[in-house]
């Protein structure tokens, strides 16, 4: 066996022997693997207008009339491009392998070199065991789990991110799920993925404390960086801009959305 063969038998190519390309009748087919289009795409984006939150008159930003309309990633469809496509007939293949319906995957972008998996939360948890397990995906560190607010008149307005690395095959994909925010009585639930990735434990109580978003099952859901008794989730979009008010050489400064003019 040449030098080249022996670095192959030890680090296998995705879709070679030891990958989860070895089944006995297909699995591989992208016409039959892919999930179905979703009836509506994920929204995430919202229009913007003017700056720091001010609206009607008195505003000193100088911003006021600024206006960027609502931006989402579309859909992406074959072929994504470089190993994506690859990558996506292994990862189908295997979520058949582990009962996991190709419905789970609810939507699949590819934006700025990063491809990125919408995920139904029911499943998160099973889909990050496959992707760390099976022979040829080896997602062996999730590097990351944030939270994303899109704001207050956006449909799921709350998403949880996760980034995912590939040290076997140096492969990073993006994981995310939606979150309806509507009753500030009932947080948005999502499975903790402690259990499967052990690094997501402090970033998961980041994101519940920043966002507000509840990961069930963790081994100590609590706020990492504001106090415990603390009102409110600082990085939402309807939490005050500036937090307190500011007093400086004997003036108080207000928080930024709450300045109309000066005086």
């Amino acid at each position: 066996m040449s030098e080249n063969d022996e670095r192959h038998a030890e680090n296998p190519e995705p879709g070679a022997g030891q990958s989860s390309a070895e089944r006995a009748e297909g699995g591989l087919e992208p016409t039959s693997a892919e999930p179905a289009r979703p009836a509506e795409p994920v929204v995430a984006g919202r229009q913007r207008k003017g700056m720091f939150g001010v609206s009607g008159t008195g505003d000193t930003s100088g911003y006021g009339g600024l206006r960027l309309p609502a931006y989402s990633v579309p859909p992406a469809e074959r072929p994504y491009g470089g190993w994506f496509d690859e990558f996506a007939d292994e990862f189908y293949a295997a979520l058949a392998d582990n009962g996991i319906p190709a419905e789970s995957v609810q939507q699949v972008t590819v934006d700025r070199g990063e491809i990125t998996f919408y995920v139904d939360r029911d499943h998160l948890v099973a889909i990050c065991r496959t992707l760390r397990d099976d022979a040829g995906l080896r997602f062996e560190l999730c590097s990351s789990v944030s939270g994303v607010d899109y704001g207050v008149d956006v449909p799921q307005r709350l998403h949880s991110v996760y980034h995912l690395t590939s040290m076997t095959y140096r492969r990073r994909i993006r994981l995310e799920v939606t979150l309806d925010c509507d009753n500030p009585d009932d947080p948005p639930h999502v499975p903790s993925i402690v259990e499967v990735y052990p690094t997501a434990d402090w970033q998961e109580r980041e994101a519940y404390d920043m966002f507000g978003i509840v990961y069930d099952g963790h081994p100590a859901l609590t706020r990492i960086l504001m106090p415990d008794d603390w009102d409110g989730f600082p990085q939402r979009k309807d939490y005050p801009l500036g937090g307190i008010p500011v007093e400086y050489k004997g003036a108080e400064i207000p928080p930024p959305d709450t300045r109309r003019s000066y005086s």
